[in-house]
């Protein structure tokens, strides 16, 4: 196996990459180390073949996901985002996760499936603009503490917005 996840597939060690040449190159290269391939090969073909292509299919997985590639970037520049056990966050940021939280439990009581809705579509902006801060702060700045909170904070709106998900789908 190469060195890492980007020397896999050919890819510059970054967060802003090219998400169709990895597509491509994942393509290629489990047409080449795919258990198929060896199904009449030896006992040891075959266990490294399945075991390349676990490999790669996890590779893949890991790029292919803007805030799993986040993680892997920070992790092989010795950064843990301690997601699960540091939930320090800015106060500004605290007060508006604490204003959509209510927003939700106030539209599913009311029943109102519309302002669930922009309060997904208001997440999802947010979303949007820490992937490219989380870009900068990775590709640009080498900001490992700054991108490993922004990782935190997009962890926090991914489950505010499995809320709203789940807040509709009950409703409808």
């Amino acid at each position: 196996m190469q060195k890492n996840h980007f020397d896999l597939f050919g890819l510059p060690v970054a967060f802003n990459i090219d998400t169709g040449r990895l597509d491509q190159a994942y393509r290629q290269l489990q047409a080449r180390i795919h258990p198929d391939r060896y199904a009449t090969g030896t006992d040891s073909e075959r266990l490294r073949s399945l075991q390349a292509a676990t490999e790669t299919n996890e590779a893949y997985q890991t790029l292919k996901d803007p805030l799993s590639r986040a993680r892997y970037l920070l992790h092989l520049n010795g950064i843990d985002t301690q997601e699960e056990s540091n939930t320090t966050m800015p106060a500004e940021f605290l007060m508006r996760q604490m204003e959509w939280r209510e927003a939700i439990e106030e539209a599913r009581s009311a029943g109102n499936i519309p302002a669930l809705e922009n309060l997904g579509r208001a997440l999802r902006h947010e979303a949007v603009q820490l992937k490219e801060a989380l870009g900068a702060a990775l590709d640009l700045r080498g900001d490992y503490p700054g991108a490993s909170e922004t990782v935190r904070k997009l962890r926090f709106l991914d489950k505010v917005q499995a809320e709203i998900d789940l807040a509709i789908e009950t409703l409808e």
